[in-house]
């Protein structure tokens, strides 16, 4: 990636990019014009655009290659933490939709959209022993850090779990980063470690909440011998 250049920086190449170029005059374009990612350009009537150049184009490439390799880590790593949840015995949901409540000093309820990469629930028949857990995955510091200057985001999680999780990539984020209300898993070759546990609390799930379940789709059992616990038809021997 180009030094010195910003998320912001590459958010505006791309504008241009799609746009009829006209300047803005600002100091991101002057930052862009100085690094040769934008030409300066006059027509017939003196009217100024700018101009992506080969290396602004060269850039554009290398982000949305750099996103695309981030999204696909993230999925990655979002199917392994729900796949380790149902092997724990618990229901699973990804890219839910929830409205969380959230009590604010005057005792009044805001309600909060909320969507975790990954949302689980015990099977069982007793309510009070539901137990949800919210993980939400980060395969980038920059993510990490965006993401917790929301508070509200992280309240929400909170507001829908007994405990919430951040499960991130190698070398992403240490203790001190994550605040102690979440746990915190680093995903390794050898699978997913603790670095620290949980808080737990007593949670119900809000009637808002098990709408939202029965409206979307838990994930699909793993993929398992089920013909083995059926055992084998007759007259299949040899087949």
């Amino acid at each position: 990636m180009a030094l010195g250049l910003t998320a912001a920086h590459r958010r505006r190449l791309r504008e241009v990019w799609r746009s009829a170029g006209w300047p803005c005059k600002d100091l991101i374009e002057l930052d862009l014009v100085a690094a040769g990612h934008l030409q300066r350009h006059w027509d017939e009537q003196g009217r100024e655009t700018l101009r992506v150049t080969d290396a602004g184009v060269q850039l554009l490439a290398q982000t949305r290659q750099s996103h695309q390799l981030a999204r696909l880590n993230h999925e990655d790593l979002v199917a392994r933490v729900a796949a380790d949840m149902q092997r724990a015995g618990r229901l699973v949901w990804r890219g839910l939709s929830l409205r969380a409540p959230l009590v604010d000093e005057q005792g009044a309820t805001q309600w909060m959209m909320a969507m975790p990469d990954v949302f689980s629930i015990r099977q069982t028949t007793v309510e009070s022993y539901v137990e949800p857990v919210v993980h939400e995955i980060k395969v980038s510091r920059a993510d990490l850090l965006s993401d917790l200057r929301k508070p509200g985001k992280g309240q929400a999680y909170r507001a829908l779990a007994s405990q919430c999780w951040y499960v991130v990539g190698g070398g992403v984020a240490g203790l001190h980063d994550v605040p102690v209300e979440f746990g915190l898993m680093e995903s390794t070759g050898e699978g997913l470690v603790v670095l620290r546990p949980a808080p737990r609390k007593p949670m119900t799930l809000a009637l808002a909440t098990w709408m939202a379940l029965a409206r979307a789709h838990a994930e699909p059992a793993l993929d398992t011998d089920a013909q083995g616990w059926l055992g084998e038809p007759p007259g299949s021997e040899g087949v």
